[in-house]
């Protein structure tokens, strides 16, 4: 099963959280999965993928424009994937919640299931996706991968490989 982490990152920061999940749930057996900037993403990697993973910056509350214009741009058909968000932000209160479910109302216009594992699997709860300040605390970067692993191991039990 193939999984994309698609992300916009300024400083580094949402990069480092998608190459965290990338590494993550390539320890699952039978996955796939590539990180990759908007402005490098490769089609037919996505095309195939039964996961895509969305990363922004939070920016005044939302997700950043460059993502917005890209996935407004894009030729990519995400329609019947299982689309899930993560977001890095400054500080705690920097509006990543918001960010996030903005992010989800995009993958849902675009025919995406979204997924967030909420807090149907217990602590940690990932009420819309992952969050980190800057590029994670240590407790942060652990819940990162426990969101991935656990969003690829339900698709997988619900789709097979």
């Amino acid at each position: 099963m193939k999984v994309s982490i698609i992300y916009h990152s300024e400083t580094g920061n949402t990069e480092k959280v998608a190459k965290l999940i990338e590494e993550s749930v390539c320890q699952i057996e039978g996955v796939k999965a590539e990180s990759m900037a908007i402005s490098e993403v490769d089609e037919s990697f996505v095309n195939d993928s039964a996961i895509v993973f969305f990363g922004t910056p939070t920016y005044a509350g939302t997700y950043s424009w460059q993502m917005k214009k890209w996935l407004d741009t894009c030729r990519i058909k995400f329609a019947g994937k299982i689309g899930c968000v993560f977001a890095t932000e400054k500080y705690i209160g920097g509006g990543a919640d918001n960010a996030e479910m903005a992010l989800i109302s995009e993958l849902l216009v675009k025919g995406m299931f979204a997924y967030s594992v909420g807090a149907s699997e217990g602590q940690p709860y990932t009420h819309f996706g992952a969050v980190c300040i800057k590029d994670g605390t240590d407790e942060q970067k652990e819940r990162v991968k426990i969101f991935a692993k656990r969003v690829t191991k339900k698709v997988k039990e619900m789709f097979g490989d």
